[in-house]
């Protein structure tokens, strides 16, 4: 068994998804294929959800680009309009319609997931259905009934136990074909969708592999493989040719958007290698993550993480920031579901590096307020170097106001204005 996994842009039009079907025509082995949502549709049904929420007409003009958008698509792939896979779409979209006819529940994280889902549902529809038009055999597997989750909505933690039976029991009745899967979504035991984090079909996929006992996973992407930086800022940017677990951890951890922070610990738990690879180039050597016991000297390896808030906290009392203060402040974090990129410390304050992005971000500033004195600055980046030496430091800070700068034996981080 080998688990693929095929991000957004590598399924973004009809030519990317013949692609994807000539790198599987490749291949021989029992396969399952996970799939992310075509294109920016993630993104664009977030879109959808917001001007739901909004109570915007606009809701239904945004549903019929993105209609559009998968229509042109499936056209394209199956030019004679009798095709099943025209029947699913249209279902499908139905069920969105009839949802945004309605007013939306209290519940914005339950609501998310139960919307925001479709983008991959409709996306391996289209992907299993043109994969049989070109005789390559496969199965179309629904993630809500097979990846078992509980009901933490857009963070749901997997249940393992429960999840693997479902998985090999589909493996088996699929035969020799491919098993065809989606990223990103799973289920809870009463049949409500959940999603796995934001870019979560990484994960998904590493959870495939682990339950499946796979010899390896391949995560298909518009670069080349791992580079030590976003190659959209920096065309000089190097392929790194392998990395430790522990590395890749690390990385994703700081923000690096090659591998989702979460795939590491399945695969490595199975000491199962994941190979990073061009599906522009699928006969790239791309990076390999896998065990590494020999010394080995990785390059300065930069991530930038960009529109970011820092934000500082002060007790009005002017008491000291201890347990109990904390305990509060986290607390508020995970009520609104927003990740902390940076923290520092002091006697009476503390600071939080953060991303401005999401509808509670402004929530969370005004509920922080009833608490402490709140002051905070926006548009910044944080710039994270792993493997840092002078030079590197010099090079990106040069000309820029350093607000925070953080140092440990193999990572400075600068947030900057």
């Amino acid at each position: 068994m080998i688990v693929f996994k095929f991000g957004g842009a590598s399924v973004s039009s009809a030519s990317s998804i013949r692609n994807l079907a000539g790198i599987l025509s490749g291949y021989h082995e029992k396969m399952i294929v996970v799939v992310s949502a075509f294109g920016k549709m993630t993104n664009a049904f977030e879109g959808l959800l917001a001007s739901w929420y909004e109570g915007s007409p606009d809701r239904f003009t945004l549903l019929g680009s993105i209609k559009e958008y998968h229509y042109n698509i499936i056209r394209e792939l199956f030019p004679v309009g009798n095709h099943p896979v025209y029947d699913h779409f249209q279902f499908l979209t139905g069920l969105i319609q009839q949802k945004l006819k309605a007013a939306p529940s209290d519940n914005y994280d339950f609501e998310y997931d139960q919307l925001v889902s479709f983008g991959e549902v409709i996306s391996t529809r289209i992907v299993s259905s043109f994969l049989e038009a070109v005789n390559i055999s496969n199965r179309w597997a629904d993630a809500r009934h097979w990846l078992v989750t509980d009901d933490t909505f857009r963070e749901a933690s997997v249940d393992f136990n429960q999840s693997g039976p479902r998985l090999k029991e589909l493996i088996s009745s699929a035969g020799p074909g491919l098993l065809v899967t989606q990223g990103f979504i799973g289920g809870t035991v009463d049949g409500h969708t959940t999603t796995l984090g934001r870019e979560g079909s990484d994960y998904t996929a590493a959870i495939a592999a682990n339950l499946s006992d796979a010899r390896s996973l391949v995560v298909w992407k518009d670069v080349p493989g791992i580079l030590t930086a976003d190659p959209l800022y920096f065309p000089d940017a190097e392929k790194v040719d392998e990395l430790s677990y522990q590395e890749a951890i690390e990385l994703s951890f700081y923000g690096a958007k090659v591998i989702h922070p979460k795939t590491i610990k399945p695969i490595q738990n199975k000491n199962i290698p994941l190979f990073v690879k061009s599906f522009i180039d699928p006969q790239g050597s791309g990076t390999v993550i896998h065990s590494v016991d020999k010394p080995y000297v990785l390059k300065p390896i930069l991530i930038i993480k960009k529109d970011q808030i820092l934000l500082s906290l002060t007790p009005r009392d002017f008491s000291f920031v201890v347990e109990d203060c904390l305990s509060r402040i986290f607390a508020r974090f995970f009520k609104y579901r927003i990740k902390v990129n940076l923290i520092q410390h002091s006697a009476i304050s503390f600071t939080l590096c953060l991303d401005n992005r999401g509808p509670f971000v402004q929530d969370l500033l005004e509920e922080m307020k009833s608490d402490f004195r709140v002051l905070y600055n926006e548009g910044l980046e944080l710039i994270t170097i792993r493997h840092y030496n002078s030079v590197v430091i010099k090079k990106h800070t040069a000309g820029r106001q350093v607000l925070v700068e953080q140092r440990s034996r193999n990572t400075v981080m600068f947030v900057v204005r």
